[in-house]
């Protein structure tokens, strides 16, 4: 068994998203002897968001509008080529905390604005990589254990709106959860069946097909109601059942919609589509969701309202709590800080872990440990702007987190991941763990 598996080589590309955007790519060679001989090389893509809450860690952009409209990572680049790599060359890639602790460190600050949280990123996941490689054992092994059995619930997005999206829906995913599924590969089957069925019934109702950014479709509809209307259509049209093989999840990124200056949450594409001004206080916002779930089988919502807004949550969550999954995103961004306040208030059952919002693998995960401790549910989440890495889905797995979240069974960003998870089913074969998780609001 290796003990000691130095870092020797790290470097750092600009590549491009699934948007097109630029993003940060990092390679780490480990192990003894000369790089390129008897080491062992590994990539990590870091992720990017579109809908990001103000809390997150900084991602760091060159600014020049004369390249990529000022999106560039150059400098994000040259932070991990100097400042990361001399921090963490010669220094065991075996012990990820060590690694992460340095990392933070040479950047200095508490939201990574130095050196930016897509430079740590990128080096934290491809040593995590490059040792399950020298390991010889699979990522999610490497960073879970020998116990990790688990395949999680996909939260498979088939509609866009919000920010993901140029159309009318204000409300950001609408997602289909398959918890009624007998394992993994039947789950993603029925998702992929439901979404083909919408495709059909949008055409047939003249429609819009194209896609948003995480794959789902992104039609001119006039509110929240008729986007499950014609979730509740394809589901049966599938031949499954609404609230027993298939629930329904929203996103809100409520955090979008919100006017500071009114304080009051403004809907747009609502507006447009019924001619008058729509605006929610935050009382009338949680009415909203409960109207939904009494209609609609909708067992999680997420981001029902604007990340400073404890007060809010907290009287969301003892209404609705119950009854449904509230999921934490812009109100956490994966920070044990801001987690800790949430718990201790009762704001939220549940926490969406996006690595890139914190900026190391070790926080990430201290995030997801701390949330589950304190009983609330964990889901794995990609971003808007992804790459072909299916790095998360090994990292649900690992974590036992029991539900991801990673787009529509379209594109190739998205599918990676789901791909990733049938090959996981396979090698654990008949000891693949798949598990209602809301067994406790049913």
């Amino acid at each position: 068994m290796l003990r000691y598996l130095p870092v020797r080589r790290i470097h750092a590309r600009q590549i491009l998203d699934s948007r097109g955007n630029p993003t940060v790519e990092v390679e780490v060679t480990v192990g003894e002897g000369v790089v390129g001989v008897n080491g062992y090389t590994a990539r990590a893509m870091v992720p990017s968001g579109a809908s990001t809450g103000k809390f997150e860690a900084v991602e760091l952009r060159d600014g020049d509008k004369e390249k990529y409209l000022g999106l560039g990572v150059e400098r994000a680049v040259a932070n991990v080529n100097t400042k990361l790599s001399e921090a963490v060359l010669g220094e065991n890639a075996l012990n990820q905390s060590l690694i992460d602790h340095l990392l933070i460190q040479a950047d200095g600050t508490d939201n990574k604005g130095s050196v930016g949280a897509n430079a740590t990123l990128g080096v934290s996941m491809a040593v995590a990589r490059a040792a399950a490689m020298a390991l010889r054992i699979p990522l999610y092994q490497y960073l879970g254990g020998c116990r990790t059995l688990k395949l999680p619930v996909p939260m498979m997005n088939i509609l866009n709106g919000g920010k993901h999206a140029d159309n009318t829906v204000d409300l950001q995913e609408f997602m289909i959860v398959p918890a009624g599924a007998d394992n993994f590969p039947d789950a993603v089957r029925i998702c992929a069946e439901v979404y083909q069925h919408l495709k059909i019934i949008l055409k047939e109702n003249n429609l819009s097909t194209a896609v948003g950014d995480e794959g789902g479709f992104a039609p001119d509809v006039k509110d929240t109601r008729d986007v499950l209307e014609l979730m509740a259509r394809a589901v049966q049209k599938a031949g499954y059942i609404p609230g027993s093989d298939i629930y329904f999840a929203v996103d809100a990124a409520a955090s979008e919609l919100y006017d500071e200056a009114r304080g009051v949450y403004y809907f747009p594409g609502e507006s447009r589509m019924k001619g008058e001004e729509v605006y929610r206080d935050s009382g009338e916002m949680i009415d909203y969701f409960e109207s939904i779930i009494e209609d609609y089988p909708v067992i999680s919502i997420e981001d029902g309202l604007e990340e400073d807004d404890w007060e809010g949550w907290k009287l969301m969550t003892d209404r609705l709590g119950k009854r449904v999954q509230l999921v934490g995103d812009d109100l956490f961004v994966t920070n044990i800080k801001r987690l800790s306040c949430g718990i201790r208030l009762g704001a939220a059952n549940a926490i969406l872990t996006k690595v890139n919002q914190i900026g190391t693998l070790s926080e990430a995960i201290d995030a997801v440990t701390m949330a589950q401790h304190a009983g609330y549910k964990a889901v794995i989440s990609h971003r808007s702007g992804e790459t072909e890495d299916p790095f998360i889905a090994d990292l649900a797995v690992a974590l036992n987190a029991g539900q991801i979240k990673t787009g529509a069974p379209c594109r190739s960003d998205r599918n990676a991941k789901y791909n990733q998870l049938l090959r996981i089913h396979e090698n654990l074969g008949e000891l693949a763990v798949y598990e209602n998780p809301f067994t406790g609001f049913l």
